[in-house]
């Protein structure tokens, strides 16, 4: 059975779900999420004997924004107050997407606390922009000007929104200010010199049709891990929790027992 609860962390409340007992399980959810999001796999791992703990992070679910724009230091910090409140101290990481960001900076400073890391589609390392998205970046950068004088300025904001929707940056449209620049200084930040440091034995899961981070990435991910392996989901999109959470928990329950 899951429940439900609140913290003060940092200044900030933040809302969380328990499930189970046994071996600690922590659960960082994507951008623009929740801990709902991943309730099946949850209610799965706690039945099989596992204490599951998943937080709404700063900004997103139940839980406060920031006061300010956060930094992927400021959600590792967070997170390692949160997991200290909690009393983890020896626990499997599932990261997903953002989360997975988040993993990997904590993994790198707070290696003997994570016993194994799962990676569900993480981001993190810089996607260059296809020739196609240079162009329209360009073309964004002119309209910006056009819609800058004084006879098109109201309708600067649509225009904006309209754009970042057809580069698939509804996030971003979605997101308050604070968030909006959240997420600006998160991007801002390449993982990729940082993830050869994770000494932890890791999986890393993937969607081959993941849109938002391409499987091309999956395979970098897993080069640059020494000690990880690899589990390509064909048919599966980005969410490989909400697509096939039975297939996920099965190979998380898996990669637990393997020494």
């Amino acid at each position: 059975m899951i429940t439900e609860q609140k913290i003060l962390i940092n200044g900030l409340n933040v809302n969380y779900k328990v499930a189970g007992e046994g071996q600690p399980i922590l659960i960082l959810h994507g951008w623009g999420s929740s801990s709902d999001s991943w309730s099946k796999i949850q209610e799965t791992l706690a039945k099989k004997g596992y204490f599951v703990v998943c937080p709404d992070l700063p900004g997103f679910g139940k839980s406060e924004t920031p006061p300010e724009p956060w930094t992927l230091n400021d959600y590792a910090k967070l997170v390692i107050d949160f997991s200290n409140s909690q009393n983890l101290r020896d626990f499997y990481l599932i990261a997903h997407s953002f989360g997975g960001r988040i993993a990997v900076k904590l993994t790198t400073v707070y290696a003997e606390r994570i016993r194994k890391l799962i990676l569900c589609d993480p981001a993190g390392i810089k996607i260059k922009p296809e020739i196609k998205t240079k162009i329209i970046l360009l073309m964004s950068e002119a309209g910006n000007a056009v819609f800058s004088l004084k006879p098109f300025v109201i309708f600067k904001d649509f225009a904006r929104n309209f754009f970042y929707c057809f580069l698939r940056y509804k996030d971003y449209v979605k997101a308050n200010s604070i968030m909006r620049e959240t997420m600006k200084k998160v991007l801002v930040e390449d993982l990729l010199p940082e993830i050869p440091k994770i000494k932890n034995k890791t999986l890393i899961v993937w969607g081959d049709k993941d849109k938002m981070v391409p499987v091309k990435y999956a395979y970098l991910f897993k080069e640059k891990i020494s000690d990880s392996r690899l589990e390509i989901f064909p048919k599966v999109g980005h969410s490989p929790h909400l697509e096939v959470p039975g297939l996920l928990s099965e190979k998380i329950l898996d990669f637990f027992k393997t020494r």
